[in-house]
Order: structure tokens, then C-alpha cells, then sequence
């Protein structure tokens, strides 16, 4: 078993920044794929990008390409996902999620999530 903790939301104005991060525990020489997700009331679970653990090859969604940075410390069994030029659209509940089974970008896919992290978008 793997658990995962997020933390770093909050309210940031448009086109400012913010850094989530997501520590893992338990089983942590099982990760492979760490991935951030992010949902709202009126949207399904979405993905936004993830790496994998040993290469740190990293993977993002079209709408965050170019302004998120996703990163990982082995060595502390801790992930970060950098928001950069934040906009309204990116206002969103952000899911840490490890270890999908297939389809690196299908939420369905993973076992292991945290618990959430609002982030706050203000126009």
C-alpha cells in the first residue's frame, strides 16, 4: 500500500503561481508513476500530468503544457507539481494519484490517491 498526501493549495491571482506537493508513504520502493489530476463540480476527474519514478520522463496535458512542471525527489518519496501563469480555468480540487495500471491518463486506472488539494484561481 502506498498513501499520499497533498498540500499547497490556496488562492492565487491570475497569472500568479503556486507549487502543490504530494508526499507518499508505505510501500514507496512501489512507485513507478506518480500523476496529478484535478477535478470540479461541473467536470470529471481530469488529467493533468505525471512522471514516472525512476527516468523521470514526464507526461502533461494539452492544457497545462508550457505552464506546469511536473517533478519528483526520490529521495524523499515526494512529488511537486509547479503552476505557473495560473488562470481562472485552472480552479480545481488537485488529486495526487500513483501507480495507474495502464493508461497513464485515465484517473480509472489508478488504486492510490490523496485526499486533495483546493487550488483557487481568482480572475
Amino acid at each position: 500500500q502506498v498513501q499520499l498526501v497533498e498540500s499547497g493549495g490556496g488562492l492565487v491571482q491570475a497569472g500568479g503561481s503556486l507549487r502543490l506537493t504530494c508526499s507518499a508513504s508505505g510501500r514507496t520502493f512501489d512507485l513507478n508513476i506518480m500523476a496529478w489530476f484535478r477535478q470540479t463540480t461541473e467536470k470529471e476527474r481530469e488529467f493533468v500530468a505525471a512522471i514516472t519514478w525512476s527516468g523521470g520522463t514526464t507526461y502533461y496535458s494539452d492544457s497545462v503544457k508550457g505552464r506546469f512542471a511536473i517533478s519528483r525527489d526520490n529521495a524523499k518519496s515526494t512529488g511537486y507539481l509547479q503552476m505557473n501563469s495560473l488562470k481562472h480555468e485552472d480552479t480545481a480540487v488537485y488529486y495526487c494519484a500513483a501507480n495507474p495500471v495502464g493508461k497513464i491518463s485515465s484517473p480509472a486506472r489508478y488504486d492510490y490517491w490523496g485526499q486533495g488539494t483546493q487550488v483557487t484561481v481568482s480572475s
